[in-house]
């Protein structure tokens, strides 16, 4: 294994200052914000009572990218204050009735996917903690018909038995009040049926209680017994246990569980039905519509829920095996997508919705799922397709203000950036993050409202940590798919000192090219007086593998290439050096592992 050690002063670029800023920064802000909406015991300053089926996964997203952020380079002390808010949020929404033996008691895979990021997070963050490990098993059982408190899974029809599931099994009737927080927000949009009387759209009244009455009747009747797409990503969460053992029993059942629907598919026609009945049976109680189900092309968001769950199980399947061909799954509704669909003036439409009267919410389709197949892939398959967006040549080149729920809208101008068509992105990602950072910030200084009155969502809308650039520039790989993805990155770097997760103090990276088989990275040390050292894992899990390296500049002499054969790279940084290098590379050759290299 080859050590590198930079040799050739150079001043630190805007960039590799504007990194460190920011996460300067965001290591400033997040105890502000923890201090000012938290009581001693870390519980929200809150309500004493919450209603209905909802909000844990809100109280987990207001702090789910926090031990992300320590993985980039932030502080110890962001660690542990993740780890104590993961456990004041289990114990708020456990007195609340949502969450039961630390997971939540019944919801729907949307939800049960934003807050178990959390959870894969602090799998990255710190491996070493067996607590979590446990967790992460006894989670995964839940669905995998080896927890008898939580009968979530039918192994002899290889599917799920409610779309609402949880730690207290299939949620197979709902109740009133479950929805009684959802009401307001479900009014403004289109109804979940067809055929409810009095109700001809494009809205349906939540807030009526005789059309909620209504509604609710034909969800039992229809929706709450069987399986759909949306359950798929709790392959994240059985995936996060393999990581965490490589025990053999969850990777089976992850590829086991998406092959299934990989045959409904199949049997379907080659489109994705939105629910299988109690029996296995596709349209089983929608009278044999392949269209209708919960979550699903109708109700309420349409083709997202559809292409999202299939692309976060197809990736972690090509984690698990290496085999790219899991891709085909969401490729071909991608594609079928895109075969009905239009431009027009200068927008690609592609409908969203399938109800009774056939295709229809012609919308421009978002970004996200075409580009992280491209990026999962790198094929010429995926990248001909992003050609058939007529706005990539304009509008995937902005950098927005704000950073979205996910944090996750500045993938088409990060991958324009990496096609040399986007220059200054660094550069104005890293500056749009922090001054995002400054309105949540302003925001909260200026939060004097009654607490009894705020919305679940009040503190995800102030978090300030925001890590999308972050992983985007020193690790070369976009934001996670939200609701549940896992992280798929080329670069991770490790302090060798500190012997720990994320950056070296003083220092930043910049992945510039990477294509099939390499990465380029430039490591620069913005001190004048500490030497840095690093560690670069090839994947967020130790999933790839480095072929060879080639310094193109930060030694005397450059362009020698060197043949190595390994997953983690030593460099060293000496004070005011950087370093780019060219890193070959082979993909999903390696077991994934939350091990820390350092740890040994």
């Amino acid at each position: 294994m080859p050590h590198l050690t930079a040799t050739t002063p150079t001043p630190p670029p805007a960039w590799a200052l504007a990194q460190r800023r920011l996460i300067e920064t965001m290591n400033e802000a997040a105890p502000v914000f923890q201090a000012r909406y938290t009581r001693p015991d870390g519980t929200f300053i809150w309500r004493q009572t919450w209603p209905g089926m909802d909000g844990s996964d809100d109280g987990y997203e207001s702090y789910h990218n926090w031990p992300l952020f320590y993985t980039l380079g932030g502080s110890e002390d962001i660690l542990s204050r993740s780890l104590a808010a993961w456990e004041a949020v289990t114990l708020q929404f456990t007195q609340y009735g949502q969450v039961w033996r630390e997971f939540d008691a019944f919801y729907d895979w949307m939800h049960h996917g934003e807050s178990s990021i959390y959870l894969y997070y602090i799998g990255l963050a710190d491996p070493a903690n067996g607590l979590h490990r446990a967790r992460a098993q006894r989670f995964s059982h839940m669905y995998m018909g080896l927890d008898p408190l939580a009968p979530n899974w039918d192994a002899g029809r290889r599917m799920m038995r409610s779309p609402i599931t949880g730690s207290r099994g299939p949620r197979l009737v709902n109740q009133w009040e479950d929805w009684s927080t959802h009401r307001a927000i479900l009014a403004d949009y289109p109804p979940p049926f067809d055929d409810i009387s009095g109700v001809p759209g494009p809205t349906a009244d939540w807030n009526d209680d005789r059309v909620y009455a209504a509604i609710l009747e034909r969800l039992n009747e229809r929706q709450m017994r069987g399986d759909v797409p949306l359950n798929l990503t709790a392959t994240s969460l059985v995936t996060h246990a393999y990581i965490w053992t490589g025990e053999d029993r969850y990777r089976a059942w992850v590829l086991d569980y998406l092959d299934a629907w990989a045959d409904r598919i199949q049997a379907n026609g080659g489109l994705c039905p939105d629910n299988v009945g109690p029996n296995g049976h596709i349209g089983e109680l929608m009278g044999g519509k392949w269209w209708g189900g919960y979550y699903g092309w109708q109700w309420p968001h349409g083709f997202m829920s559809i292409i999202q769950p299939l692309t976060i199980a197809a990736m972690n399947a090509v984690l698990l095996t290496g085999d790219l061909g899991y891709l085909d799954i969401p490729r071909g509704q991608m594609d079928r997508m895109l075969e009905l669909g239009r431009v027009e003036n200068g927008q690609l439409l592609i409908p969203h919705r399938h109800t009774d009267q056939g295709w229809t919410a012609y919308r421009p389709p978002q970004p996200e799922f075409p580009l992280q197949l491209w990026y999962i892939s790198q094929s010429d398959q995926d990248r001909a397709r992003l050609d058939q967006f007529p706005e990539r040549a304009t509008t995937w080149r902005d950098v927005l203000p704000g950073r979205g729920k996910g944090d996750d809208i500045h993938i088409a101008p990060w991958y324009c950036y990496l096609q040399g068509d986007n220059p200054d992105y660094p550069q104005r990602i890293l500056d749009a993050q922090w001054t995002e950072i400054l309105a949540r910030m302003d925001r909260m200084r200026g939060d004097d409202g009654d607490p009894e009155t705020w919305d679940v969502h009040h503190w995800q809308d102030i978090n300030p940590v925001h890590t999308e650039g972050l992983i985007q520039l020193a690790c070369g790989g976009p934001q996670i798919i939200y609701h549940g993805g896992l992280l798929h990155v080329r670069l991770r770097p490790f302090d060798a000192n500190a012997r720990r997760p994320g950056l070296p103090p003083d220092t930043a990276a910049l992945v510039h090219d990477l294509g099939p088989d390499h990465v380029i990275v430039t490591l620069t040390n913005t001190s004048v007086l500490h030497p840095r050292r690093l560690v670069l894992q090839a994947g967020a899990f130790g999933e790839h593998s480095f072929t060879d390296v080639t310094v193109l500049s930060g030694e005397a002499e450059p362009g020698q290439r060197e043949d190595v054969h390994t997953k983690h790279l030593p460099v060293t940084l000496p004070p005011g050096r950087a370093i780019t290098l060219r890193l070959g590379m082979r993909r999903y050759v390696n077991q994934p592992s939350y091990t820390n290299p350092m740890a040994n």
